[in-house]
């Protein structure tokens, strides 16, 4: 699993930060990317990627003030004129409004799209499950209706102990497969072997935390609840907590309390206003890891990878 930070601004655009929005790339996973929010020029962002927007198959919205929304419209559009590879079917999930206001826009603005999108406007509880992930919304606090995410990978199959399934009669091809996957398999002497007898107990999957805007609240603690890794907003510094509450967002210091509190791995610092420049971005890290020391602020194409239980940033 894989983390890269296409915008990570608050409000609107800066020179240094464009506005919100972050891949999470599930290559190893199910080969497909999953988009949180589509702000302004995203699609402009992915072009200085390795991003195949065919590729993205689900596009979560937190919630629907235009730094989040605005640019979805056109990358749907241009998710159109792609060559090459039929595109991965898409759905939207977002609060109520979201669908009308796309398809709105694409029928005035007579823009065909030549793939179908499913959406589902989201209540609180799980939104998506299938046979590898869940995924959790719950509303947050903000100024109008605002969801996080919790992404939670279902357990993994354990090891699978080769010497001892070849030993019992399984050969090697196709069966050591299945019988790492969970299933039991028939010999062709009629022996049945047992995936239990040849395999370790289930490995943890992830959990990622995705919060949109919202003040230092209950149901972000809840969402992260021992979470590998967190994003959470820092729109505003401890210095300037008094005007946090007022518009619906959260400091560095309180995003590090809710981390602490839920029992977290990895805090990521995300959606920074642009009040902030890049000398201030030391002191706002200093100050969070003062109260949880795992955190990482995120930068426009900042990339995290996770790996045997630890969250690495890379460099190039």
């Amino acid at each position: 699993m894989e983390l890269e930070f296409l915008g990570t601004g608050a409000g609107m655009p800066s020179k240094g930060r464009n506005t919100s929005s972050l891949a999470l790339k599930l290559y190893e996973e199910r080969g497909t990317i999953w988009l949180f929010d589509c702000g302004e020029a995203t699609q402009h962002q992915i072009l200085r990627t390795a991003i195949k927007p065919r590729k993205i198959e689900k596009i979560f919205i937190t919630h629907l003030h235009g730094d989040h929304i605005f640019g979805l419209p056109g990358l749907l559009s241009s998710r159109s004129f792609l060559g090459g590879e039929e595109p991965t079917p898409l759905t939207l999930y977002g609060p109520s409004g979201l669908k009308g206001w796309v398809h709105f826009t694409l029928e005035l603005t007579k823009t065909h799209l030549n793939y179908p999108i499913r959406f589902v406007e989201i209540e609180e509880g799980i939104i998506f499950e299938d046979e590898q992930f869940i995924v959790k919304a719950k509303e947050l606090e903000h100024v109008i209706p605002c969801y996080g995410f919790r992404i939670e990978q279902k357990p993994l199959p354990g090891e699978l102990y080769i010497e001892k399934a070849l030993k019992l009669g399984v050969p090697k091809g196709p069966m050591l497969g299945k019988l790492k996957n969970g299933e039991d398999v028939v010999l062709d002497n009629g022996t049945i072997v047992y995936s239990k007898e040849v395999t370790g107990p289930p490995k943890k999957g992830f959990v990622v935390t995705v919060l949109g805007d919202t003040t230092y609240c209950r149901k972000s603690i809840e969402l992260s609840k021992d979470a590998d890794v967190v994003i959470h907003e820092a729109t505003f510094d401890h210095a300037t907590a008094n005007l946090a509450k007022d518009y619906g967002h959260s400091t560095n210091v309180e995003a590090a309390k809710m981390a602490k509190e839920a029992g977290a791995k990895y805090l990521i610092l995300n959606h920074l206003s642009a009040r902030f420049l890049p000398h201030d971005i030391e002191k706002l890290l200093k100050e969070a890891k003062q109260v949880f020391p795992n955190v990482f602020v995120a930068h426009d194409f900042s990339k995290f990878h996770w790996k045997n239980g630890k969250l690495n940033e890379l460099y190039f």
